[in-house]
């Protein structure tokens, strides 16, 4: 891992930065996002009338008279076994964030992990920016506690690679093995093989992201020589994929050594779809774990949408897919939107308060600091 590093910390020859103690240094502000009043406003009426048509309204549409009565009166004990789940998904967010960035000596302890992975999920759940704002805050954040900007970004991709590497490589084998009748459970082309191809295409993009040259942009540098505009833009364009691939590289890294980071992404998504199994557990019996494995994973593909935490999209597509599978409608239903409350509303809270909580963590590393800062 660290070898990768080093040749993306290497390209484009010596990065530090030294400002004058009178010049103001913007890059220590928290990253904030631009309300306006009637922004605001929108905002908030879409969560609010989005949660009444989920929670009210589509119940009433589906002829489901008795669905928030359920919602009432589901099985506590599941309820408690759900939101022990959602703690300990936490507690694997943590510990892959610590696996991935926390290396060495770093001001970085247990309690700044919690603070960054928590306020970068409420930050997620809160701003429709498909995942962005708490993948911006994080970056903030590790670049306040002195990684340098090219370590932030290679560990950021091998980061999401992991994430969303586990995603996709569920979405080939549990859909096939449905398909094929491995796993016990009804088996839709759409979304058992269509998934399927989807995720083998994404592993596949990913994988030959690796054979990038992690020095192409010293070898476009070199190709590039003059301070002409073209040669410019060229070396700039090059730096994405040499980063990226890299960071891809890094992440097949921690694969091939079965480091605790591979743990950390496995225990995220297996601990958030123990919830949704117990959600269905509280209303009745579940359907096969293969089943909602494939409705959860599918379901989550509403994150991609403009929609705030993928409120309504996320929803919408797991009670879809699980109905497509033959689980009965109303159970769907109620499942489903005793998940969201648990994986969605549950984090908003504590998230907001470790903000505020990571605003104080890196006003106390700037004090700390000498007043000459350097960027890497």
């Amino acid at each position: 891992m660290a070898k990768h590093e080093a040749i993306a910390a290497g390209q484009g020859g010596a990065q530090t930065t030294r400002r004058s103690p009178a010049e103001p240094d913007h890059s220590h502000e928290m990253p904030r996002i631009r309300l306006t009043r009637g922004r605001l406003v929108a905002s908030l009426v879409f969560v609010v009338s989005t949660v009444l048509f989920l929670y009210f309204v589509l119940p009433k549409l589906l002829g489901l008279q008795k669905t928030w009565n359920q919602l009432q009166h589901g099985n506590p004990w599941w309820f408690g076994v759900a939101f022990v789940f959602t703690l300990l998904s936490f507690v694997a967010y943590v510990w892959l964030f610590r696996a991935v960035f926390v290396r060495g000596t770093t001001r970085i302890g247990w309690s700044e992990s919690y603070q960054i992975t928590m306020a970068g999920l409420a930050a997620t759940r809160l701003f429709a920016a498909g995942g962005a704002g708490g993948i911006v805050l994080q970056v903030w954040a590790l670049r306040r506690a002195g990684l340098g900007s090219r370590t932030v970004a290679c560990r950021t991709v091998a980061f999401l690679v992991l994430l969303y590497g586990v995603y996709m490589a569920a979405l080939v084998i549990d859909g096939m093995g449905l398909y094929l009748g491995v796993f016990p459970g009804s088996a839709p082309f759409a979304i058992t093989v269509v998934p399927a191809i989807f995720g083998a295409v994404v592993i596949a993009l990913a994988l030959a992201m690796a054979l990038v040259p992690g020095d192409l942009e010293r070898l476009v540098a070199r190709w590039t020589t003059g301070g002409h505009l073209g040669g410019r833009i060229a070396r700039r364009l090059a730096a994405f994929p040499a980063t990226a691939a890299t960071g891809v590289r890094t992440a097949l890294d921690f694969v091939r050594t079965g480091d605790a980071a591979l743990l950390g992404t496995i225990g995220w998504w297996a601990l958030n779809i123990a919830v949704l199994w117990a959600c269905f557990h509280a209303f009745g019996k579940p359907p096969p774990l293969a089943v909602i494995v494939m409705a959860y994973f599918v379901g989550m593909l509403g994150n991609l949408l403009p929609l705030p935490g993928g409120i309504g999209g996320v929803d919408g597509g797991m009670i879809g897919a699980c109905t497509a599978f033959g689980v009965h409608v109303e159970l769907a239903v109620v499942a489903v939107l005793a998940y969201r409350a648990f994986s969605f509303w549950l984090p908003t809270l504590p998230g907001a308060i470790a903000y505020l909580q990571l605003r104080r963590t890196v006003h106390r590393w700037q004090a700390r600091e000498a007043p000459s800062y350097s960027l890497t």
